[in-house]
């Protein structure tokens, strides 16, 4: 039985005694679902509700006498062995052996399917991250994103969600200018603008930009009047460097189906529709020469200025039009993953939300993330040849691979500052969670591979009474806990909670390859118990490299 189908006999025991009048209760009040938890004790059973708590009020009892009619309906529910009430009104509940092995069955049969549902069908969401600018290799903090960004991504989607992955180019304003002008110095041999860009990259950058000028047949852009000259490396530049991104992600397992340019913003009159917008509604509003939008209404600190008294836009027009963008391709939700610098960014950008008329948090959500540290022999690691005075996605990628990187990244909530420690990521060793994880699952296929030189054959048998070991209730059970920590993680926007997850699923079967065996000894003859217990191996296999998938991480057949 899986919690799904233990919600819906909690709900049919409640529909039941409403409809015979055992409880005085509006079946409005009847939530869809009825939510069932593990207990923080096993031996009080498999699963646990305070359902009666939530509703004993409301049917004019107390909770626990409402428990107590519950729990003398739900024992004669099909696979349920035992109900108890504890406490003010708990529920807790014991499945019988047949019931709860059933659903190592269910996985297998499942297959990758197994976590996913439509909890969040309908749902049309915008996912915007990473977004580095086009002006240099990305970032610690902008492959933490990328991590964090692609398995939300894959959760949102496992949920049900329609998900769009969007790649936010800044490609307009005066970053860029500093950009062309530091590939243009460079290429003159000359040293960047105090506030321009250095590293190798932008030698490599600038060597190719001549290189692909002659290839072109275009004069050497060095022999150029400088604002020519500046033009060609800004326009080939940008795009070498756009180029060189993508493929970098790509490389990490992350890849965008838009990838949107902020200057067609500027260039298609998008500002200007947003701003004229905003006008209609009432929101706008000129003073000292420039047009304000008046966020303060919306809960902002101050107004801000839209058109500055040049004309020209400043930073947050581009917001406005990109924002309204979004909504008008149809997206209910629009999700934008930040840096740490960027905390002060939030007022603003909810009031613009609500100036719009959308509900801010709910049609526009920012999650913002933390710094992340990397260390090696006790120390920071802090230069990358490459950049001069950043570590890039190479350096990462380069010390412990994509396996590595993307699950040390991904496993720990965004929100929260992060140290990695080099050395404890390229070691084979359980105290290096990724190994851990991986070699559970390569562990559940070396199992399998011996099963079948025994001759124990899966669909030779499977009688689901005989998964009756503790150690198979307890890996059973949170076998059965994957579907729900799926939607919690989508929900919550913290995918985390899947690698937390799969490192506590491959604690629980590390412990039950110690106590079962799928193979038998020596001579003796293949039973119906070994052939079981291979179905249980085989759905734990296929939860993890589902999980592992999630997180766009391997599941390795040998480790």
């Amino acid at each position: 039985m899986t919690p799904a189908e233990l919600s819906a006999a909690l709900r049919d025991a409640l529909v039941a005694a409403v409809s015979d009048g055992a409880f005085a209760l509006d079946p409005a009040d009847i939530p869809t679902t009825v939510h069932v938890e593990r207990p923080r004790q096993r031996e009080h059973g498999d699963w646990a509700t305070n359902i009666a708590m939530q509703l004993g009020k409301k049917a004019g009892t107390n909770p626990r006498a409402f428990a107590e009619e519950l729990a003398s309906r739900l024992k004669a529910a099909p696979g349920i062995a035992k109900v108890d009430v504890a406490g003010p009104g708990f529920l807790n509940i014991t499945l019988d052996a047949a019931a709860a092995g059933e659903l190592a069955r269910g996985i297998v049969d499942a297959g990758p399917a197994y976590g996913r549902s439509e909890a969040l069908t309908g749902e049309k969401i915008n996912l915007e991250f990473v977004s580095a600018n086009p002006t240099g290799p990305i970032h610690i903090g902008g492959v933490r994103w990328a991590a964090v960004g692609d398995s939300l991504a894959r959760v949102l989607q496992a949920a049900g969600a329609d998900v769009t992955r969007e790649y936010y180019f800044n490609d307009h304003g005066s970053q860029i200018d500093r950009f062309a002008q530091s590939l243009l110095a460079r290429a003159m041999g000359q040293e960047a603008p105090e506030d321009g860009y250095g590293g190798q990259y932008i030698s490599d950058i600038a060597d190719a930009v001549i290189a692909q000028a002659i290839a072109a047949g275009e004069p050497d852009p060095r022999t150029l009047p400088a604002a020519e000259a500046q033009e060609v490396f800004r326009s080939r530049g940008v795009e070498l460097m756009f180029g060189e991104i993508k493929g970098k992600l790509h490389d990490f397992r992350v890849d965008f189906d838009v990838y949107f340019h902020e200057d067609s913003l500027h260039e298609s009159g998008a500002v200007d529709r947003a701003v004229e917008r905003l006008r209609g509604l009432g929101h706008m509003f000129e003073a000292d020469g420039a047009l304000w939008l008046r966020t303060t209404d919306f809960g902002d600190d101050k107004d801000r200025v839209i058109i500055k008294s040049d004309g020209q836009g400043a930073y947050i027009s581009g917001d406005l039009a990109y924002y309204l963008d979004k909504r008008e391709r149809g997206f209910d939700r629009a999700i934008i993953m930040l840096g740490a610098d960027h905390h002060g960014y939030i007022g603003r950008m909810m009031a613009m939300c609500a100036a719009f008329g959308d509900t801010p948090w709910v049609n526009l959500e920012i999650l913002i993330g933390q710094m992340v540290n990397l260390v090696r022999n006790g120390e920071p690691v802090r230069m990358s040849k490459r950049a001069g005075t950043i570590v890039t996605i190479d350096d990462l990628v380069d010390a412990v691979g994509v396996d590595a990187a993307r699950y040390s990244l991904a496993r720990s909530a965004a929100n929260s500052s992060l140290d990695i420690d080099l050395d404890l990521l390229v070691t084979a060793s359980n105290d290096n969670p990724v190994h851990y994880v991986q070699y559970a699952h390569a562990r559940t296929v070396s199992v399998g591979r011996n099963a079948a030189d025994s001759g124990v054959r899966r669909e030779d048998c499977f009688d689901a009474a005989l998964l009756d070991h503790r150690a198979d209730t307890e890996l059973l059970g949170l076998l059965a806990e994957f579907p729900r920590v799926v939607v919690q993680a989508a929900e919550l926007r913290e995918p985390h909670r899947v690698a937390r997850y799969l490192e506590e699923l491959a604690g629980s079967y590390h412990k039950w390859y110690d106590q079962r065996r799928v193979t038998p000894f020596g001579d003796e003859e293949v039973t119906d118990l070994n052939r079981t217990l291979l179905w249980l191996n085989d759905a734990t296999r296929q939860v993890l490299a589902n999980g592992l998938d999630l997180l766009g991480v391997t599941a390795p057949e040998r480790k």
